[in-house]
């Protein structure tokens, strides 16, 4: 009988220490990834090809043990659900910024949903694109020159104000006039991105920086050197 008791007794014991142990480890874990910084990664829990809109069933998560992830990662599967895949992502590797598009970034370009990304051609900027930076804001100037000869009478017109800059290339490229300039990208709206094309095409584009703070848009009408000689541009 005595025996019996001490076995279960035993039992118990081991019990209790099986789920004592249990516990100690798993504060011990929680405390030490606290202290440590481990993170969690996001990884596809699948191939996902192409075209996929990711569901968090799409996804999971590794532990990362350091205090800062990888560039252009995620840490929870809810800032990804609801995305579209860009770019092939395997099972298990991790999911990129770059490889998604979304309403507010078609596949890390920076090109939100509606908006167009377009090249142009820059003259007379050195100054300038030597403190352009994405993100800022500038206006476009359009010059062209009217007439032949002697007669010819230069004119300038802002076309576009508070432009987001995507890039800048300040390597020489060949444009469509024949000259060799460096090129700015510009976010803009669809119809912009006509003007902006057209102006690239067939005459001098211009950019001028602007304070990212500053909101104000003024009359764009067109002013000739001439005009600007006689002083009648002093009232625009």
């Amino acid at each position: 009988m005595k025996k019996n008791n001490l076995v279960k007794l035993l039992g118990v014991a081991l019990v209790v220490a099986i789920v004592a142990t249990g516990i100690f480890y798993g504060l011990f874990v929680n405390k030490l990834s606290s202290s440590t910084g481990i993170k969690t990664l996001v990884v596809a829990a699948k191939p996902l090809k192409p075209g996929t809109v990711v569901a968090l069933a799409d996804l999971k998560t590794i532990p990362w043990a350091t205090d800062q992830l990888p560039k252009g990662t995620f840490q929870t599967p809810d800032q990804i659900a609801g995305s579209t895949v860009f770019d092939a992502i395997d099972q298990d590797q991790p999911v990129l910024v770059t490889s998604l598009a979304s309403s507010q970034s078609g596949g890390g370009s920076g090109v939100p949903t509606g908006m167009r990304a377009v090249s142009v051609h820059v003259t007379d900027s050195t100054g300038v694109l030597a403190l352009l930076k994405s993100g800022q804001k500038v206006d476009v100037q359009v010059v062209v020159g009217r007439g032949s000869g002697k007669d010819v009478e230069t004119e300038v017109r802002t076309a576009l104000e508070g432009l987001s800059v995507l890039s800048v290339t300040p390597q020489l490229e060949q444009s469509s006039q024949g000259q060799t300039l460096p090129v700015v990208t510009l976010l803009a709206k669809p119809s912009d991105a006509d003007i902006l094309a057209l102006s690239d095409s067939g005459a001098r584009v211009r950019l001028t920086l602007r304070n990212p703070l500053d909101v104000a848009t003024r009359s764009r009408s067109v002013i000739t050197l001439g005009t600007v000689m006689r002083g009648g541009a002093e009232s625009r």
